[in-house]
């Protein structure tokens, strides 16, 4: 490991200050390594690239038409929390749902952030476009948007409400709210941009990104909805924790059943798994420990665009869904459930007529006869 690698001392000292140990930020940059693709060997270079982000890398948080779920996911991240690493090490020099500042002060702020240039814009929420339904410091949210993409080096999209509008923009969609990446469009500026969808985000989606951008000084390699490969590349269903229910035809059919207590396949139940690319199953949320599907319930695709409209009815089975059925001939998943319950059934009375063929019948008191 080269000298540009080596984390200094001092800024070892200014986390344990902070109360944050040297091995379990050495630990958190291992576990995003792992999150990223890359080996341990890059932990000292995670680790370094961190240190050199915070004496250079400002980001600007902006909040627009949204319930702040993904700033709420982010601040109530795991120890060593993402919260801790990001909102510290980086200089976020303006998010007004956590700053302290308020007023006039935020805005000198946001001004002070805006001359500066070069930071990560972070956007938080929706971008309203009809006059007057979306106001920040008496100016349009769109206005606001121009005025701090300008100057930023990338801008990332947080959540489904910034990447194409989200709940805020689902029909009748008053308000007339459009994505960043669109917003951005008609205020004609170019930027980099990465939309990471879900509601609420992932924070180590986030996280992720992020030290790719410090580690690599580029941007992860994006899908056609300009989003990481390395968190959208695969289908929840491709991962889901449940898929062997599926294969095999047993689902929950209704809520409170046993079915759903020996926790099998959602589908029936409206699960969007099938059709969502996300990490979910892999990365999970709260410390690693848990996600949607595996708390009991169905997955709803927020990770997909126009979510809210395209799979209204979320208890609603998806239509079309093919499974590889009995002897691989591809099947729904009602007929494969009714075959898969006459193979149990064919299954049961073979091994009875066997276990009578061979006289090992349970006699009255229970034993062999």
């Amino acid at each position: 490991m080269g000298k540009k690698d080596e984390v200094s001392k001092q800024f070892l000292d200014a986390l344990e200050f902070r109360g944050i140990k040297r091995r379990d930020f050495l630990k958190y940059c291992g576990a995003t390594a792992a999150l990223i693709g890359l080996s341990e060997l890059y932990v000292p270079k995670i680790a370094a690239a961190l240190e050199k982000a915070s004496k250079r890398q400002p980001v600007v948080w902006l909040n627009f038409a949204s319930d702040t779920g993904c700033t709420e996911a982010f601040i109530k991240a795991s120890y060593p929390s993402a919260a801790e690493v990001i909102l510290d090490i980086l200089s976020v020099d303006y998010n007004e749902t956590i700053m302290a500042a308020a007023g006039k002060q935020v805005e000198e702020i946001l001004a002070t952030s805006k001359k500066a240039g070069g930071y990560i814009l972070l956007v938080e929420g929706g971008i309203p476009t009809k006059k007057g339904h979306g106001m920040m410091g008496g100016k349009e949210m769109l206005d606001v948007l121009k005025e701090m993409a300008g100057p930023a080096v990338a801008v990332v999209a947080m959540g489904s409400c910034a990447t194409d509008g989200g709940i805020p923009a689902a029909k009748p969609n008053p308000s007339q709210i459009i994505g960043v990446t669109e917003a951005l469009k008609k205020v004609n500026i170019s930027k980099p941009i990465i939309n990471l969808d879900l509601c609420p985000v992932n924070p180590e989606y986030l996280v992720g990104v992020v030290v790719n951008f410090l580690l690599l000084g580029k941007l992860p390699e994006l899908d056609s909805f300009g989003r990481p490969k390395m968190f959208y590349g695969q289908t929840i269903h491709d991962n889901c924790e449940r898929r062997a229910h599926f294969d095999a035809g047993r689902f929950v059919e209704k809520f409170g059943s046993q079915e759903e207590a020996l926790s099998y396949c959602l589908y029936k139940v409206g699960c969007k798994g099938p059709m969502t690319y996300s990490a979910c199953p892999k990365i999970q949320f709260n410390a690693r420990t848990s996600w949607c599907i595996k708390a009991g319930g169905p997955c709803i695709g927020c990770a997909e665009r126009g979510w809210t409209d395209k799979f209204a009815g979320f208890y609603e089975p998806l239509p079309g869904v093919k499974i590889p059925g009995l002897g691989g001939v591809e099947a729904g998943a009602d007929k494969l459930g009714a075959v898969a319950a006459v193979a149990t059934a064919a299954g049961i009375a073979i091994h009875a007529a066997i276990t009578a063929a061979s006289g090992r019948t349970k006699g009255k008191n229970g034993g062999e006869k």
